[in-house]
C-alpha cells in the first residue's frame, strides 16, 4: 500500500487553484466564426443618400519626398559609337553603333569572354523589330534579342536569349554595353 503524502494548507491551496485554473481553461469551448451575412440589394433611392468611400491616395516612398522627379520622356534614339573596352577579369569586346532617329543604321558588337568564349552580333543577321520606347533588335531566327535605350546620360545594349550568337558559355557570362553619349566611351 503507497504511504500517503500530507500537504501542508498553502500547498493544498495552491494545487487546487492550479486544479481550478485548469478546469476553466479546459472548459470554455472556442466559438465558432458567425456565417457572413446574406448581401442586400440596395433600391436606388437609398444606395443614392450614402456617402461614397474615399478613394485611396498612394503614399510617396520616403526617399521621393522632396525630390522633382520626371518621366524620362519618349524621344528617338540617337546614338553614334565605335568603342573598345575591357573588364577586370580579363574580358574585351569592341562595339561599332549607329542609331539615327531610332533607326539602326550600323550594329556590330564582339564581346570575348576568358575561358568562356567569344559572342558576335551583326546587324545583317537582325532585323528591326521596335522603334519606341526601345529600339528592338530581332535575330532571323526569332530568339536573340538586343535591346537599346537611353537612360539619363548613357546609352544601354542589352542581350537577351542569344546563346546562339556565343560560342562555349560566353553568353552566360555577357553583361549589357553601356555607351556613355557625351564621350562615346563604352564599358
Amino acid at each position: 500500500m503507497p504511504a500517503r503524502v500530507r500537504l501542508a494548507a498553502p500547498a493544498k491551496r495552491a494545487v487546487a487553484v492550479a486544479g481550478a485554473v485548469l478546469l476553466v481553461a479546459c472548459a470554455t469551448p472556442e466559438q465558432p466564426p458567425a456565417p457572413p451575412e446574406p448581401v442586400k440589394e440596395t433600391p436606388p433611392e437609398v444606395s443614392a443618400a450614402k456617402p461614397k468611400k474615399e478613394a485611396i491616395k498612394s503614399q510617396p516612398l520616403k526617399y521621393l519626398v522632396g525630390r522633382n522627379l520626371k518621366p524620362m520622356p519618349d524621344k528617338a534614339l540617337d546614338v553614334r559609337t565605335r568603342c573598345g573596352f575591357k573588364d577586370v577579369g580579363g574580358g574585351h569586346g569592341s562595339m561599332d553603333l549607329q542609331v539615327t532617329k531610332a533607326e539602326v543604321k550600323r550594329f556590330v558588337a564582339e564581346v570575348s569572354i576568358p575561358k568562356q568564349g567569344l559572342c558576335r552580333f551583326d546587324l545583317k543577321d537582325f532585323e528591326q523589330t521596335a522603334k519606341m520606347p526601345n529600339v528592338v533588335l530581332t535575330d532571323k531566327s526569332g530568339t536573340c534579342t538586343v535591346r537599346m535605350w537611353e537612360q539619363e546620360k548613357g546609352v544601354t545594349v542589352a542581350f537577351n536569349s542569344c546563346q546562339t550568337q556565343c560560342s562555349g558559355d560566353a553568353f552566360s557570362y555577357l553583361w549589357p554595353i553601356l555607351v556613355d553619349t557625351r564621350s562615346g566611351r563604352c564599358a
